[in-house]
């Protein structure tokens, strides 16, 4: 899979809404993911500029020059800010005397807001953070997935409707390890690789470093190479300290790190009130299989045989690539919802929940494997009987071909099905649309 030319994001469309209603808008991401393209069309659009603040001699005019700068027409356009993190002061201050009026700036940052302590509290209540992740399924595609869309709806029929998969084995591996970062997809096999191992050592050595000015290097590096290994697997902090050498406090500090970097992302456990013996720890995903892949020496050819450690290594990083093409859906999704992994003690386990505000829930389970046997269904089956009604439906995601409801809203689906669109009926008027 390679990339060759640029893709239409979906995050352009819900970025240009919200800056016709929020005085400020953050858009946060890896570094590469896509922000600055997103931020000049939008520019583009508006018939504005966006200020680069990536750039040395930009930087030093804007830093020199806050007040003026900011005091530009609106909307101010301003891509990584953290560079010059003093300009959210300026903002604030701007909004200060004029007001918050909708649409006031557009900031991109490769790391989150939150990250930046002397600003973090500037622009409270005024800024809406936005993330845009790497490319999903669907984008490489040209195609608008609607699976949580229309799951919200109706589930049944969205299992009814589904066509035959015809994506084989081989294809989910090769997807799995291309990822979707865009940069590394414009490139293939060795130049790939290379192009991985510079974006690690780019965001270890400049983006940690200045944001921390730690000099734990190697222990940063340690650390992103355990929770690799871990991906898709619960977190163990102590686990971790004790791997790479360090104390807890540093791994709980570094971890914070590279999830302010966008390297990795805590899912954390859900419905710990649910049942007193259901697990509080999160699990552990890196941002991009591709990535993941790299970092872990995974190729397709290494992954193509179905001796046991090549199957365990994809079903890790198949649940990592899965948990991300919903997380990217979910973030284009008009109401808020919460993500998160149900697991008891005694082993039944659910991969990823959705929670929507008004309660419901659809949940899935990914299985490397073609079937759908009855074991697989425990944890959904015990989730559904514990929620009730809440439980809209729980999806089990295979590398088969076949959609079907398996017994009272559990269903199994191919995996494809995720960035495969179906035509949604129309909602009623007198229902909410979701």
């Amino acid at each position: 899979m390679v990339l060759e030319s640029l893709v239409a994001r979906r995050v352009s469309g819900l970025l240009a809404r919200l800056a016709a209603v929020e005085p400020v808008i953050a858009l946060h991401g890896p570094r590469s993911v896509g922000k600055s393209t997103v931020l000049r069309g939008l520019a583009l659009e508006a018939g504005g500029s966006v200020l680069d603040l990536d750039d040395v001699d930009v930087r030093e005019a804007v830093a020199g020059n806050l007040a003026a700068v900011v005091a530009r027409a609106t909307p101010l356009f301003v891509d990584e800010y953290q560079r010059v993190p003093d300009i959210l002061d300026a903002i604030k201050a701007r909004l200060n005397r004029e007001g918050s009026l909708p649409g006031t700036a557009v900031i991109t940052g490769s790391t989150r807001q939150d990250a930046l302590p002397a600003t973090a509290q500037a622009l409270t209540g005024r800024l809406h953070s936005l993330t845009i992740w790497p490319l999903s399924q669907g984008e490489l595609a040209g195609v608008r997935e609607n699976l949580l869309e229309g799951l919200a709806r109706d589930p049944a029929a969205m299992v009814a409707q589904a066509p035959a998969s015809t994506t084989t084995r081989a294809d989910y591996v090769e997807r799995v390890c291309a990822g979707g970062l865009p940069l590394a997809l414009r490139r293939t096999g060795a130049a790939r690789a290379r192009w991985f191992d510079d974006f690690v050592r780019a965001s270890i050595e400049r983006d940690a470093l200045e944001l921390s000015r730690i000099r734990e290097r190697q222990a940063m590096a340690d650390l992103l190479a355990f929770l690799t290994a871990q991906t898709g697997q619960l977190l163990n902090v102590s686990r971790a300290a004790e791997a790479i050498g360090v104390s807890r406090a540093t791994v709980e500090g570094h971890l914070r790190l590279l999830e302010d970097l966008f390297l990795v992302v805590r899912l954390p456990a859900w419905g710990s009130t649910l049942r007193s013996r259901v697990s509080v720890k999160p699990k552990v995903h890196v941002v991009d299989s591709g990535l993941a892949a790299r970092l872990l020496r995974l190729t397709p050819e290494k992954l193509a045989g179905l001796d046991p450690a090549a199957l365990t290594e994809f079903g890790h990083l198949l649940e990592t690539f899965v948990v991300g093409e919903v997380r990217k859906q979910a973030s284009w999704l008009d109401e808020p919802v919460t993500l998160g992994h149900w697991r008891t003690s005694d082993g039944a386990e659910v991969d990823l929940v959705i929670e929507y505000d008004d309660g419901t829930v659809i949940a899935f389970e990914v299985k490397a494997n073609e079937r759908a046997t009855a074991p697989d269904f425990r944890g959904l089956t015990q989730l559904r009987d514990a929620l009730g009604e809440r439980f809209a439906a729980g999806i089990i995601l295979t590398t088969g071909t076949r959609s079907f409801t398996y017994a009272d809203r559990l269903h199994v689906m191919p995996i494809d099905r995720l960035w495969t669109p179906l035509t949604l009926q129309p909602v009623p008027e007198s229902l909410p649309i979701s």
